[in-house]
């Protein structure tokens, strides 16, 4: 691995058909090196800048192969969020009255700290998620720039201070920014390094402390990227990280001392979390949720169906379909059906999926056993409704039996009003809907709980500015090929979800994200 990771092309969601030769090269050291060194490793929880290996531990085995483990970990009881949420009360004050201009150095620096270990961390991600290897490059990638964009932006803004009006020339008036105190923030185990850096970093920024949970299966990249953090030389206590499932992300909400929530995750629970912490007290406590989509494309009669095909497919089975952005149903023109489904079958069967530590696999493994189960339900719903189905299947023998491997799946023909064309399954599987007018297409898939994202392919500019003013999502693409419903990159695309996608009007990745972890104060004095 002679090459320098930071003279190395950068890899995104959007930049395909590159030539990623040395990139790989280099991949394949860091993935023998992780493999090697980092799983099957204890890690411990990080409270107050010291690390505790209290309370049960438990395993997480890797997707790709179940028979190793990606490390041991130990589950955070009550005694240990006590702790965690102390030390962020603590370290607080002093934090929160620190520069803005500081703050934004002290996570700079993470960022490089984070950028000059990348290939490791990406190596670990892709272990931890089953993601392929652009992806899991491209998402250490995105966490980088997440921390920089939201650090320039404190700086560019002076902390969002600004001088107002004055009613008379004694009078000074100051309109400023101050941070809540503590946050809680809870990842998912799909994009485990960038969300929680986005969430984290931001919270940070602003001023508050915070105690972070990852998924149970993403404690290994959740302790990776808290090392980052630790090593730019983050104050004991700004950072804290308590390891558990379900019930320590309860525990942690339910915390006294908790002053906001930064969620991101399905929309149940987001939902809990909404009633359970943030209208559950004598007042309102911010809970910035991102909550899961059913996010449809369009492919109009003036589509470029090559782009469309190449955009669907990508979007629907990258990551096994296990994205909050993945596009999950498709609404196809009558007069280029046909066509559009043979060309996407087509791209579909020629998907490889296996171990994604190889350089040519597309698809690995879908998280878990109730992941798998969810899958075959959902197959069996589509064949008892009649549906025409692709691939359908969970794929076994030899190495694919150490994993859940399913095909992609794609299902045409389902009764117009399934449930299947409704409801979030975070699955590689994509439902076919039929339409001859747009207008009536989007109003059908606007007609779901979710608003997170949306696509089309038209090459008419009436068609493409009806579902620019009509579509009911937060982010809008038009006629990419990389992606037609994913994609998203700090300062390049916001991603806010509408309707139960979030509980915010801000959404991340964007310029109005980092105010919300702040609330406003007006001061007037008179000297």
């Amino acid at each position: 691995m002679s090459d320098d990771p930071r003279t190395l092309p950068r890899v995104t969601y959007s930049n395909i058909n590159e030539d990623f030769s040395r990139v790989q090269a280099h991949f394949d050291g860091a993935i023998a090196n992780v493999r090697t060194n980092l799983l099957g490793r204890e890690r411990a929880n990080l409270i107050d800048g010291r690390d505790v290996s209290d309370g049960a531990t438990y395993v997480a085995p890797c997707p790709i192969d179940r028979t190793v483990a990606l490390g041991t970990f130990f589950a955070a009881g009550p005694a240990d969020i006590a702790r965690a949420v102390a030390a962020a009360r603590k370290a607080q004050p002093d934090w929160g009255r620190m520069a803005p201009s500081r703050r934004a150095d002290l996570l700079l620096k993470a960022a490089s700290i984070l950028e000059e270990r990348k290939f490791d961390i990406a190596a670990a991600c892709l272990f931890e998620v089953g993601k392929s290897r652009m992806e899991a490059l491209g998402e250490v990638e995105e966490a980088i720039d997440l921390i920089r964009y939201y650090s320039n932006e404190l700086v560019t803004h002076d902390g969002f201070a600004r001088d107002l009006k004055r009613a008379q020339a004694s009078e000074e008036t100051h309109d400023v920014f101050r941070p809540y105190g503590v946050f809680a923030v809870i990842a998912p185990f799909n994009f485990p390094v960038a969300l929680a850096a986005g969430m984290t970093s931001t919270a940070m920024l602003a001023g508050n402390c915070v105690v972070f949970k990852p998924s149970p299966m993403a404690g290994l990249t959740g302790r990776l990227l808290a090392d980052c953090y630790r090593d730019a030389g983050l104050p004991d206590g700004v950072f804290n990280m308590v390891c558990g499932d379900a019930g320590t992300g309860r525990a942690l909400v339910d915390a006294g001392g908790v002053d906001g929530v930064a969620f991101t995750g399905s929309h149940a629970v987001g939902m809990e979390i909404l009633r359970r912490f943030g209208a559950s007290g004598p007042f309102a406590r911010p809970v910035l949720a991102e909550m899961g989509g059913k996010n449809p494309t369009y492919v109009t009669q003036s589509a470029d169906l090559a782009r469309a095909v190449s955009g669907v497919s990508r979007s629907a089975f990258g990551l096994q379909g296990q994205k909050c952005s993945a596009c999950s149903v498709v609404f196809v023109h009558d007069a280029v059906r046909g066509e559009f489904l043979e060309r996407l079958a087509a791209a579909t069967r020629a998907l490889k999926i296996g171990d994604p530590t190889e350089r040519p696999v597309f698809m690995g493994p879908v998280i878990n056993e109730a992941a798998l189960r969810r899958f075959g339900t959902s197959v069996e719903q589509a064949r008892a409704a009649g549906g025409k189905i692709i691939g359908g299947e969970k794929i076994s023998g030899a190495f694919f039996d150490n994993g859940f491997y399913v095909e992609p799946t794609i299902v045409a023909d389902l009764p117009d009003d399934h449930a299947l064309h409704r409801d979030e399954l975070f699955l590689p599987f994509l439902t076919v809907r039929r339409f001859s007018s747009l207008q009536e297409a989007i109003a059908r898939g606007n007609a779901v709980r979710y608003g997170l994202t949306a696509g089309v392919y038209a090459q008419d500019e009436t068609e493409l500015n009806l579902f620019l003013e009509s579509a009911e999502a937060g982010v809008l693409y038009a006629n990419r090929p990389s992606g037609a419903t994913t994609g998203a990159w700090p300062g390049f695309q916001t991603f806010s979800g509408w309707k139960g996608s979030g509980t915010g009007t801000k959404g991340g990745l964007g310029p109005w994200y980092l105010p919300q972890f702040m609330r406003e104060q007006s001061r007037t004095i008179i000297r």
